[in-house]
């Protein structure tokens, strides 16, 4: 038998490794573009830039350090210069990959943060394995601005699982639909009609507001935000002010609120504020040919006559009065019951010229 030379006793001190084979090693250098590892092979490992990370814009100084102990594949034992050529985000993908498909299988909830926003969804990644999430599947409403969501960390489920076909498709929607359900669910269960309640303006109309009770919208209806009257509801409330309301009324899933507070409504002082004989002030708000609605007070209106209105004769308000004008005028009737009130300025001018006749 012949003796082995000591290059042969040398490589025999080292194991063998195979392409594809997974390997453990200590980084004994960290360069701009590569990292450099023991492997306990006659060769040292590389593993470049590229196959560290996807991600060109990170700082291998900051991301790796020398003693630390990396798992990496082989890609070549030999890359013609002596060196073992490795991958770690190869290996890194392929454990994400299993990850990936015990999650599908077992609908797990997934959190990862949004690397790219696409023209068609969202990518987000999990140990180096990509999801993509269909601009579809990212909420349960239309969304104009996938934007928002970069660098953002999202929850889903796996609902589509193809890695041959690099097919692997994330759902946010579901979640969301299934957590509105059970947050709809207990709001149902905790309010009344009565409540008074917090919400946010999520959406106003020309007829109302939507409002987020958290879990459902409830409808405050124009007829319903003042005591008095709301012309326009753009021009009163922003979307996302938050508002107390008072639950009016439950039907079904419908819910139906209110701002006019029965502890805060008017007619409750309006007997001793507008007597009979009562001198008072008000903004003309609307007009007729029989006569001119006066606002007293934010759900106080009272009829001004057109007989009642001057001493010489007046054939429409609009000669006489404008929209928006403040008047003064004497309560000359009150009927509470009927929620009903007459003024007269007549009979104001009558009292001066009375007055003026007597000096």
């Amino acid at each position: 038998m012949s003796e082995m030379s000591f290059e042969q006793m040398l490589d025999e001190s080292f194991k063998t490794i195979h392409n594809g084979e997974v390997v453990e090693g200590t980084v004994i250098d960290v360069k701009d573009d590569e990292i450099i590892l023991n492997i306990g092979y006659k060769a040292d490992g590389i593993i470049t830039k590229s196959e560290y990370t996807n991600d060109q814009s990170l700082n291998l100084h900051d991301a790796v350090h020398v003693n630390d102990v990396l798992e990496a594949k082989v890609l070549k034992v030999n890359d013609g210069e002596g060196q073992v050529v490795l991958t770690y985000k190869r290996l890194a993908a392929e454990k994400g990959n299993k990850r990936l498909e015990e999650a599908y299988e077992n609908h797990e909830v997934l959190k990862a943060p949004v690397t790219q926003v696409l023209d068609g969804g969202l990518s987000v990644v999990i140990d180096e394995a990509r999801v993509f999430i269909p601009a579809s599947l990212v909420s349960d409403t239309y969304e104009k601005n996938l934007g928002k969501y970069a660098g953002q960390e999202i929850e889903f489920v796996i609902t589509e699982f193809n890695p041959r076909r690099r097919r692997i498709i994330g759902d946010r929607k579901q979640l969301l639909i299934a957590r509105k359900a059970q947050m709809q669910k207990e709001l149902f269960e905790r309010i009344h009609p009565g409540d008074v309640v917090e919400g946010t303006i999520k959406n106003i109309t020309d007829f109302g507001a939507f409002i987020d009770l958290g879990g459902a919208d409830g409808l405050l209806h124009i007829s319903e935000m003042s005591w008095g009257r709301v012309e326009n509801p753009k021009k009163v409330f922003k979307v996302g002010e938050k508002l107390t309301v008072l639950i009016k009324d439950i039907s079904g899933d419908k819910i139906a609120l209110s701002l006019k507070f029965a502890d805060q409504n008017p007619w409750l002082t309006a007997s001793e504020k507008y007597a009979v004989g009562n001198i008072v002030e008000g903004r003309v708000a609307r007009m007729t040919d029989f006569g001119a609605f006066v606002e007293l007070e934010p759900g106080v209106d009272a009829l001004l006559h057109v007989s009642q209105i001057a001493q010489e004769h007046v054939d429409k308000p609009s000669d006489v009065l404008k929209i928006g004008e403040i008047i003064t005028a004497k309560v000359v009737d009150f009927n509470e019951a009927e929620k009903k009130i007459s003024l007269s300025m007549k009979v104001l001018q009558s009292a001066r010229t009375e007055d003026s006749d007597e000096e």
